[in-house]
């Protein structure tokens, strides 16, 4: 495999290798994944583990990484990076071990949020991975590692259906716990060491955060475009297996599983958009990202059967991924020496709004089935677009 050599240098930080880059992206998509295996076995897990707690689920998953993303991203300006992701890794496998032993709701609750919390390892690694690219090349190496990111959130959805539905939920927590060993002695052989980009501590670390969000108004606009478009996207993979049960469609999380399949079309999304930002500026592509979320949801509102699903899918996951690379892009050149940080604003924010479409999907649902979700979805991408059509008019 090959491997960047260990380096300080900055002006060497730009020797990472093509099969570094992927080896990163693999890590991210171990580590991502793990957020979103319960959501094709919610009707199991209920069926094992009945309660209202149960709906709560991806809700706590959602909030972990949320709180992960503040609370431990930006040790990655204030510490060695390579022993930190390593150290994630092996915690992320200790928590997954507890989700598979989870005797109750509350206890699978409880361990869904410690998996969320630790599955942040994954954003250590895309800030790494800008660090280390030459500028001219840092979008389609951050979208080279968010496509590998972006294939571990779709393809997880159709693992964890396939291995519940042949084997039980509990069978696919303890499948991730070896995945997440591996990623971690991946990043051992693959990544150099790092130095500490802040001098600050940890508490004024964390205060830094809030001045950086003062600071940059295009910070502001990318974390609140995407919090809303990933409200919108999270409110879909929320609600999809309760979905494919009712009786229109009576299907059950195999199917629901494989449409990650269907929205991995989208993935090709993330380097297109990368190389594209790279040429000619990412605000436009973050633009036409919102715009095609927004006609995804329109699709799932009107045409109601299974083909408008799998289009619907397919426009939701391309808008998505277009957005957030591009948003990245934008994000990690406004200050080199802050970029953990930087990019925990961006996905802190963005996981939030997560966590409050996996609520918002769950009551709307309980009120008014896929009508209200959809106008759901709809209101949340339609927000996003938007605040980017007004930014790009006054550009």
């Amino acid at each position: 495999m090959t491997t960047v050599r260990a380096t300080d240098d900055p002006n060497a930080r730009s020797k990472l290798h093509v099969g570094a880059t992927y080896a990163m992206a693999t890590a991210a998509g171990l580590a991502v994944a793990n957020i979103y295996y319960n959501q094709p076995m919610l009707a199991l897990i209920e069926q094992d583990l009945p309660g209202r707690l149960t709906g709560a689920i991806p809700t706590a998953t959602q909030f972990g990484y949320a709180a992960g993303l503040f609370l431990l991203v930006p040790l990655g300006d204030l510490v060695e990076r390579r022993r930190l992701i390593v150290v994630q890794f092996l915690l992320l496998a200790a928590a997954l071990a507890l989700a598979a032993l989870a005797p109750n709701a509350m206890l699978l609750v409880l361990a869904s949020l410690a998996v969320g919390l630790c599955s942040t390892v994954a954003q250590q690694i895309v800030p790494f991975a800008a660090h280390l690219a030459r500028p001219e090349q840092r979008g389609g190496t951050v979208g080279t590692v968010m496509a590998g990111l972006l294939t571990g959130i779709l393809l997880s959805r159709t693992l964890a259906g396939l291995v519940a539905a042949g084997t039980g939920w509990r069978e696919m927590f303890w499948l991730a716990v070896p995945l997440s060993v591996a990623g971690g002695v991946l990043m051992i052989v693959v990544l150099p060491k790092s130095r500490a980009q802040s001098t600050l501590t940890y508490p004024q670390l964390l205060r830094s955060i809030w001045h950086l969000w003062r600071q940059y108004p295009p910070l502001r606009l990318a974390a609140l475009t995407q919090s809303a478009l990933f409200a919108a996207f999270t409110a879909f993979w929320t609600i999809l297996a309760f979905h494919l049960a009712e009786p229109r469609f009576g299907l059950g999380a195999g199917i629901a599983g494989l449409f990650g399949l269907v929205g991995a079309v989208g993935i090709l999304a993330a380097p297109i958009a990368g190389r594209f930002a790279d040429r000619k500026g990412p605000d436009d592509v973050v633009v036409l990202g919102a715009i095609v979320t927004l006609v995804a949801w329109l699709v799932f509102g009107v045409w109601t059967t299974m083909p408008g699903l799998v289009l619907g899918v397919i426009l939701l996951d391309f808008g998505i991924q277009s957005a957030l690379v591009s948003n990245q892009h934008i994000v990690f050149s406004l200050d080199p020496a802050a970029r953990a940080r930087l990019n925990t604003v961006l996905m802190g924010t963005m996981f939030l709004g997560g966590a409050v479409g996996s609520a918002s999907a769950t009551l709307a649902w309980t009120v008014g089935g896929w009508l209200w979700v959809s106008a759901l979805g709809t209101a949340f991408s339609a927000v996003a677009a938007g605040m980017q059509v007004l930014a790009w008019r006054r550009r």
